[in-house]
């Protein structure tokens, strides 16, 4: 395992052997879940594929220690401040060169503000100051947007992506991380020739059922104290629980860890940034926008993400055509299609990649 830092936050990521193929996969897990979800999948596919997993920011082993988030907290208002400056074109902070900060690639979509009421990034001035003296060229925050959105997550896979030299990749994400996917493959093409989304999904607001789902999570969150991992048994539960058959038993005890580990601000944000009316509203629009090929792993049994909802978002791709050409269902398989079915999973990732 080896960290970098991102804006401020330490990275956890695994990078295999580069092999012949151009292109790296580079796996994206989802909420409350962590980088070694992959491994499985991985062992499979980096013999013939450069393979990258990593902990997105505030799950895994990609959290800050207390100390460091009250200092962002503390340069909150310097890096908006900073920010909005290269959004519209004023005089920058002294020493502050806008044309390394912003990175040229960037969708101009990022410019847009669709959104309303929106929190602000606690990433200090210093930090961008610093990553101008080094040339990184970062990828433009939207200051409107909040820290916990899958396009703000998307922006630090596409640091993560520049800074390990990855110039061509294919993304594939589970459940929020094939969102987090797509939001990246809109916002740096050039660097993004497909995405494969597994277990994901959505694209329809209803109202009522996501007011119940926020609040069901956000009681979620409340009932995990540290010692719940100590628990006897409690593994068991998590083998069995959104799968369409049990885990192993090591991949309960891992659930559990990622649960009571996960850092509480990202948990609650994710969760609740993530399925805002205007953010589902959104995602149909960026697949229908995405020039890339785009693919849909669906488990049969996924009660979490139905099949029906992994459809609705796909048909708005070109590859959906008219009987769902870009879904592959997976039978016996629940929410967690990496870990039930790696082999089929493997595959399927082996065939499209290299059809393409």
């Amino acid at each position: 395992m080896a960290t970098i830092e991102i804006l401020g936050v330490p990275h956890a990521y695994e990078l295999t052997a580069p092999t012949s193929c151009p292109s790296t996969l580079v796996f994206i897990h989802g909420w409350l879940n962590s980088r070694g979800y992959w491994q499985p999948v991985i062992e499979r596919l980096s013999g013939n594929f450069q393979c990258l997993s990593y902990d997105l920011r505030g799950f895994g082993e990609s959290q800050c220690n207390t100390d460091h988030k009250f200092h962002q907290n503390q340069t909150s208002l310097k890096a908006v401040r900073a920010v909005n400056t290269m959004v519209v074109g004023e005089a920058c902070p002294e020493g502050l060169d806008p044309t390394k900060a912003i990175a040229p690639r960037v969708s101009s979509r990022a410019l847009d503000n669709p959104y309303s009421e929106r929190k602000t990034f606690p990433q200090g001035v210093e930090m961008i100051k610093a990553n101008a003296r080094d040339g990184l060229q970062t990828a433009l925050i939207n200051p409107f947007d909040s820290l916990y959105t899958p396009f703000a997550y998307s922006q630090d896979l596409a640091v993560l992506l520049q800074k390990l030299n990855i110039t061509r990749a294919w993304l594939v994400g589970h459940s929020l991380g094939g969102t987090i996917g797509l939001w990246t493959a809109s916002q740096i093409p050039d660097i993004v020739k497909g995405v494969i989304c597994v277990n994901a999904g959505g694209g329809i607001y209803l109202r009522e059922a996501f007011e119940q789902f926020r609040s069901a999570g956000q009681k979620f969150l409340q009932m995990r104290p540290r010692w719940l991992s100590q628990l006897p048994l409690i593994d068991l539960f998590f083998t069995r629980n959104s799968v369409a058959r049990p885990l192993e038993r090591q991949w309960g005890r891992q659930r559990v860890i990622d649960f009571v580990t996960a850092d509480p601000e990202a948990a609650l944000g994710t969760l609740l940034d993530s399925t805002t009316e205007d953010e589902v509203n959104r995602l149909p629009q960026v697949v229908s926008e995405l020039q890339q090929p785009v693919y849909f792993l669906a488990g049969a049994d996924d009660k979490v993400m139905e099949p029906k909802y992994v459809r609705h978002l796909a048909s708005f791709h070109p590859l959906f055509q008219y009987s769902g050409d870009n879904v592959i269902e997976i039978p016996n398989c629940g929410h967690l299609a990496m870990l039930e079915q790696p082999d089929t999973v493997a595959k399927e990732i082996r065939k499209l990649v290299g059809s393409v």
